[in-house]
């Protein structure tokens, strides 16, 4: 299974890209995840996005190839990042790539509330019509004081962490199936 993880945070020392890293390697047997550098993206342009640059297309495919996106986002001023954003903007036009795609949204901070602003808002963005995706419902995976779960080599060890992250996973990868099985049959 094909799955693009976009990270909201571009900081070298990111917990959310140590997030979507540990995702990466503790579901390598189940899935296929790749990290694409939402930092080499363009700002989203109107006048160019018919004839988007090379890196944007590229992107597009990715994510047009995938058989799910997992966003791990970051909580900035109650929302989500403007790096995330800009993603979403370019994959919002043209070919609209996340239309109908299964998507699961995972979250870390270092404050006690786990991102679930940010979330909520990226939930009625990825509802809006120009995006269209199929979000994962009911799992919320927020996780909060990040700081205290992972060790100084990035590893996440927070037992009670990992057992949520693994249920909530298991149902995003059954949901994957369900929608990939719904498309068969339409």
């Amino acid at each position: 299974m094909k799955i693009v993880a976009l990270v909201g945070s571009i900081r070298h020392a990111s917990y959310n890209r140590k997030l979507a890293e540990f995702v990466k390697n503790q579901y390598a047997e189940q899935m296929d995840v790749t990290i694409p550098a939402l930092q080499d993206l363009p700002y989203y342009d109107q006048d160019i996005e018919l004839e988007a640059p090379d890196n944007v297309k590229a992107f597009k495919k990715a994510v047009l190839d995938a058989d799910g996106v997992i966003f791990v986002t970051p909580e900035y001023n109650h929302s989500i990042s403007g790096v995330l954003e800009n993603a979403i903007d370019w994959l919002s036009r043209v070919e609209h790539p996340l239309k109908g795609k299964p998507v699961m949204i995972l979250g870390a901070t270092m404050g006690p509330l786990g991102t679930v602003r940010a979330q909520g808002h990226l939930r009625q963005i990825l509802d809006s019509p120009g995006v269209a995706a199929l979000t994962l419902p009911g799992d919320e995976f927020l996780m909060g004081t990040v700081q205290n779960k992972f060790d100084n080599a990035g590893h996440l060890t927070d037992q009670a962490t990992i057992d949520w992250l693994d249920h909530c996973m298991q149902d995003y990868l059954k949901f994957v199936k369900q929608v990939a099985m719904t498309k068969v049959t339409d």
